[in-house]
């Protein structure tokens, strides 16, 4: 068998993905997210008196620590398998991805374990975000002064 029938018979046999059905999961997975954020954000102006910035901010904490309280259980990684780029995408794909990259190396210690591939997948988020961010600054500042 050569390359080319080896290929036809890979692309034959793999499962076709449904992207219309995924898409639509996700889309609800994400509004779900966003609209339990805003719930308990409400929660915490009305009931606690917090004013609607703090509240985002504890909201914020509040749905990172849920994030990783699930990865650490393991309940994360099946509901991803479920809700594709919904869950993946807000912050709770941020913090699920530093959660697991220290859970996957706490065997190996403190320092060359946890502290050494902490930010293993989410580093290079944070370093193309400051990135554009920068660029995107600049730009503001010579298009609207």
């Amino acid at each position: 068998m050569n390359k080319d029938e080896y290929n036809k018979l890979v692309k034959k046999l793999t499962p076709k993905e449904k992207k219309g059905k995924n898409a639509i999961v996700a889309f609800l997975t994400g509004g779900f997210i966003g609209f339990l954020a805003e719930a308990i954000a409400m929660i915490l102006m009305e009931c606690f008196g917090i004013s609607r910035v703090e509240s985002y901010q504890w909201t914020c904490l509040i749905v990172i620590f849920i994030a990783c309280l699930f990865t650490a259980i393991g309940f994360f990684d099946n509901w991803v398998t479920k809700a594709k780029m919904g869950i993946i995408l807000p912050t709770t794909g941020f913090a699920h991805s530093i959660m697991s990259a220290g859970l996957d190396y706490k065997k190996d210690g403190l320092i060359t374990g946890i502290g050494a591939n902490f930010f293993k997948l989410a580093g290079s988020v944070i370093l193309y975000g400051m990135v554009s961010a920068f660029f995107f600054a600049i730009l503001g500042v010579i298009l609207y002064g």
